[in-house]
């Protein structure tokens, strides 16, 4: 009678630490990520612990993004916020002003050392970029007269080592709202960072074999200022920092004349920008497409670039293929 009583009482103990453990696995930290790059981030370092919604999707831009009131419902509902800053996030204010979010905001790229750049231009300047704000002065010197703004390029996840910044904030942000969680935080953000350590190792590898006279490369937007100062190639884009500058023909025609006498060797679409004006200067300039990079979004699940990493596989396996031959 005394061992079934035991028995008794360790099933009631199995069956309220079962109901306890379901519980705690369906009251996860609710978070929102601005945009699908960084969703998939919070999602590498939060793992089970961590709900995740992005609002801007895979294969979407997020400069043009215009927040619906179920965005706004969506992140009132959560508890933490995470961004890129940069000035990315334009709607970013007006959003969280709409919906009467009262949790924590995250910018994930706090720390990055921002590289600026000219908006009328389309070029980068700082250390990186010494020759091309030569260029420019040259611009100036022959009577081509522009008015510029410089803006800050917040396309930092394009360095892999930006993106280790990105994992600790991420990390940091998680463990302040949820402290309970903070070794499963800890171990993910260890695994996360060793994996894009190794992958900055490749890419450094892969792109070092490119023959100097193929390292200078035309996209549709200004979002690789990184990537190019980060490994060693010269990014030139018709329009400025976001999608939402339109070149002047007088930027195009300037591009289209730089190809010719620089014969740079191919021109790259992107997943989120339009493709209609680099078709005219490919075909204008008769340089080839060499494929489409994955700038400010990843793609869907059955694509190529799901997650972060794999878009840095993708990207740099696209750049090498067309540059090499």
């Amino acid at each position: 009678m005394k061992n079934r009583l035991v028995m008794q009482i360790g099933l009631a103990l199995l069956v309220l630490l079962g109901l306890s453990g379901g519980a705690h696995s369906a009251d996860k930290l609710k978070a929102i990520a601005s945009f699908s790059i960084l969703g998939d981030m919070v999602r590498q370092v939060g793992g089970d612990r961590v709900e995740v919604v992005t609002l801007v999707p895979p294969d979407s831009d997020a400069h043009v993004f215009d927040p619906t009131p179920a965005d706004a419902k969506m992140l009132a509902g959560a508890e933490i916020f995470f961004v890129n800053g940069l000035g990315f996030e334009g709607w970013m204010e007006r959003l969280e002003k709409s919906s009467g979010f009262k949790g924590k905001t995250v910018a994930a790229s706090t720390g990055v050392k921002p590289l600026t750049m000219s908006e009328e231009e389309g070029h980068h300047h700082g250390e990186e970029a010494k020759d091309e704000d030569e260029h420019e002065h040259e611009e100036h010197a022959k009577g081509e007269d522009h008015d510029e703004e410089e803006v800050t390029d917040p396309h930092a996840w394009q360095d892999l080592a930006n993106g280790k910044l990105y994992v600790a904030n991420i990390r940091d942000g998680l463990i302040a709202a949820d402290p309970e969680g903070k070794a499963v935080y800890e171990v993910n953000a260890a695994k996360y960072l060793d994996a894009i350590a190794k992958e900055d190792e490749a890419v450094r590898a892969a792109l070092a074999g490119l023959p100097e006279g193929r390292r200078k490369i035309i996209t549709s937007h200004d979002a690789f200022g990184y990537f190019g100062a980060a490994y060693g190639l010269e990014i030139i884009a018709p329009e400025g920092v976001s999608t939402e500058s339109e070149a002047s023909a007088q930027d195009v025609a300037k591009i289209i004349r730089q190809i010719k006498e620089e014969k740079i060797p191919a021109v790259f679409l992107e997943n989120v920008t339009d493709h209609r004006l680099l078709d005219q200067i490919a075909r204008e300039t008769g340089v080839k497409i060499g494929g489409t990079l994955y700038s400010d979004a990843l793609s869907g699940p059955d694509g190529p670039a799901p997650t972060y990493l794999d878009m840095f596989r993708h990207n740099v396996g696209t750049l090498t293929a067309a540059l090499s031959s």
